[in-house]
């Protein structure tokens, strides 16, 4: 694992070159502190700050072909590496290295892009043909590594990260409104925008090409769906054997690595999964990690414990509480780059520092399984409400949402009126490309209200609700609606929050390298073909999951009732008024500085937060607040702070000179 940069035409000359492409690897360090190397020349220059996982010894970056006209740097994994290696040297290719980031490079240069096809991996990479004059930039299927670009006036510049882009001259820091709109509805940013105006990121299952001063991007993959006649034809039995085998095959080949590999253990069914797989058929002396919680809503240790009883793993946890949350969200907004709307991205950068701690690089995790097989509780809302437009005036059918949401609504007086009044709207189904989210996007864009009038006017004209919409496919509205729920829930969510900001961001923040069996896509692409019915019978999510892996499990963690991740707000928020970042970043003069949010609305919901208890305190007004005050504090680092950092070159442990290429241009441990 590792971060990369690069640049093309931002220099005047070579030593402009490594200053600049060494301070850009040096903001980025942390992703790969282990080496760091360049390729400069006075118009084209690539870097990578290296985590050593896979050819320790052999591995530092850039790396070249035989000829040296082609050069990579990468940021991830290739976990078939070897088949692919064994491969290309039967095509007469010749390795000097025993890293899978070689084998990239030749499966480029006898494939070309069409190599993409063939990674099993979890990457972000580029590479450049000197004779061709060419930079080739490419993204995993689903998103689980980051790459930003930012291409104007004829020159081009990417990193692992858009923080590393603000080193290059003339760049300009400013945050896109509309970027702080989408986020305040969908949680994230759409398509390939983030937080900063004119930087973009290379879109899950994309590459892009840049030469003679124009982009080009492309996809290679497609998330796929199939039609009722064309998706799996056997038994379920049959199935279960597939996905066993599948899943299986896709944990051996993520435990390949030169330095041990550790695993997550939430307590709930998908860690669980991947870690009774590992335990019982390739490590039984496997290390796990946990995070317990002092709030009792929040924590799930008896299950982890029940999981670590039952396999008898090494088992290290952190305890959290509620002081951490906000005394460690400065930190989180840094690494992950964006606002955020919940604060369950800080007990994760907290539980990755424990590995780290713990002199290990390398965990196995089970995201991706709620998305994959349908284990998030708005597919199940989106069933009970397609359920209940059959009959909009039935008093029983919408009693079935309060099974679902236990732990949002505390006050049994008014919980049950809310959630039928809160669900009952748009029930028509199918005539609305978004009817399985609408309502959720609706209500969590309803903090744009504490915008400030000014901030407002600066926003699109376009509705952001309807722009998503037009970008779906001309067929959405006849998809069945597992596959419409999976398909916004995947593309919207899945890579621009999970992955990035509870997933890379906050585990690379301590050089750590997470791996995530259930986003093989050999098993995404197998899911795709499975009836809905089979992921989830009635309300009974992960289905097929449950009856193919729960022998290896406890009973009690095999059919429990999925537990949503989730970390205090409010209960922080209460504990916080010490803490004066927080006093200073939401004062009315602060808010009012910055001109993004309404100091008049955010002074009362101030109040309710310090006077009401915190059951009282509504989902949204808790996303409202960490919002406000993470938009505050990404204005603050980013904006305000930025310049003022003195941000050093990196040294590099490996630099190649010039455009030229002979073997004596490659100097090691030289610093800038």
């Amino acid at each position: 694992m590792c971060g990369i940069v690069g640049a093309i035409n931002f220099f005047d000359n070579i030593e402009t070159s490594i200053d600049t492409i060494s301070r850009m690897i040096n903001v980025i360090k942390y992703r790969g502190p282990d080496e760091s190397g360049a390729f400069c020349s006075p118009n084209m220059s690539i870097g990578n700050a290296r985590l050593s996982i896979i050819g320790l010894s052999d591995g530092c970056q850039p790396i070249s072909n035989e000829d040296k006209n082609l050069w990579i740097v990468y940021n991830g994994e290739t976990f078939n590496y070897i088949e692919l290696k064994n491969d290309l040297l039967s095509r007469g290719h010749h390795f000097t290295t025993n890293t899978d980031t070689e084998v990239v490079l030749h499966l480029y240069e006898e494939f070309g892009e069409r190599c993409l096809e063939k990674i099993n991996g979890e990457f972000a990479f580029a590479i450049w043909d000197a004779r061709q004059q060419e930079l080739f930039l490419a993204r995993d299927r689903v998103g689980i590594r980051p790459l930003y670009y930012l291409a104007c006036d004829g020159k081009m510049a990417f990193a692992s990260e858009a923080k590393a882009l603000f080193v290059l001259p003339n760049v300009s820091r400013a945050i896109d409104p509309a970027a702080i709109d989408e986020i305040f509805t969908f949680w994230s940013t759409l398509g390939n925008g983030c937080l900063f105006q004119d930087i973009r990121q290379v879109r899950p299952g994309h590459y892009l090409t840049f030469r003679k001063g124009q982009v080009r991007e492309q996809p290679y993959w497609v998330r796929p769906h199939f039609e009722e006649n064309r998706q799996w034809s056997g038994s379920l039995e049959e199935a279960q054997q597939e996905l066993a085998e599948l899943l299986l095959d896709a944990v051996r080949l993520r435990l390949r690595s030169d330095v041990p590999v550790g695993a997550y253990l939430s307590g709930g069914l998908d860690s669980s999964i991947t870690t009774a797989l590992i335990a019982r058929f390739f490590d039984n002396r496997l290390t796990t990690f946990s995070m317990t919680f002092d709030l009792p809503a929040f924590d799930e240790t008896c299950f982890q414990q029940q999981l670590v009883d039952h396999l008898g793993t090494d088992h290290r946890s952190i305890a959290i509480n509620r002081e951490d949350i906000l005394e460690n969200l400065p930190a989180v907004i840094w690494h992950c780059e964006s606002p955020l709307l919940r604060t369950a991205p800080v007990p994760l950068w907290m539980l990755s520092g424990l590995v780290r701690d713990n002199q290990y690089k390398v965990v196995l995790t089970g995201e991706g399984a709620d998305e994959v097989f349908g284990g998030y509780n708005i597919f199940k809302e989106a069933k009970i409400r397609e359920f209940w437009a059959r009959e909009p005036g039935s008093k029983r059918r919408p009693r079935l949402l309060e099974k679902l949401y236990p732990y949002v609504f505390q006050n049994p007086g008014r919980g049950r009126d809310f959630l039928q009044h809160f669900f009952a709207g748009n029930l028509g189904g199918g005539r609305d490309a978004l009817f399985t989210h609408r309502i959720r996007w609706e209500n969590s864009r309803r903090n744009t209200t504490f915008f400030a009038p000014d901030f407002k006017h600066r926003l699109p004209e376009s509705d952001s609700l309807a722009t998503l919409a037009m970008t779906l496919p001309e067929d959405f509205c006849q998809w069945d609606l597992f596959s419409c729920t999976q398909a916004l829930e995947m593309d919207i969510f899945l890579a621009n929050y999970l992955l990035s900001s509870q997933g890379d961001r906050v585990a690379m923040a301590h050089s750590l390298e997470i791996r995530l069996p259930f986003l093989d896509h050999r098993v995404i692409e197998f899911a795709a073909r499975l009836p809905a019915h089979w992921k989830i019978r009635g309300l009974n999510e992960k289905s097929i999951l449950k009856r193919t892996f729960g022998h290896l499990l406890p009973a009690t963690i095999a059919k429990r009732v999925k537990q949503p991740y989730r970390a205090p707000i409010a209960e922080a928020f209460r504990t916080a008024h010490g803490k004066s970042y927080i006093h200073d970043l939401l004062a009315p003069e602060m808010l009012q500085r910055f001109g993004y949010f309404d100091s008049n609305k955010v002074a009362f919901l101030l109040r309710k937060f310090r006077r009401d208890d915190a059951a009282l305190i509504s989902e949204t007004q808790n996303m409202a607040l960490i919002g406000i005050l993470s938009t505050q504090l990404a204005h603050q680092l980013f904006i305000e702070d930025f310049p003022r950092m003195n941000i050093k070159p990196a040294v590099l442990d490996r630099l190649v000179r010039q455009e030229g290429l002979q073997p004596d241009s490659i100097q090691y441990g030289e610093q800038p």
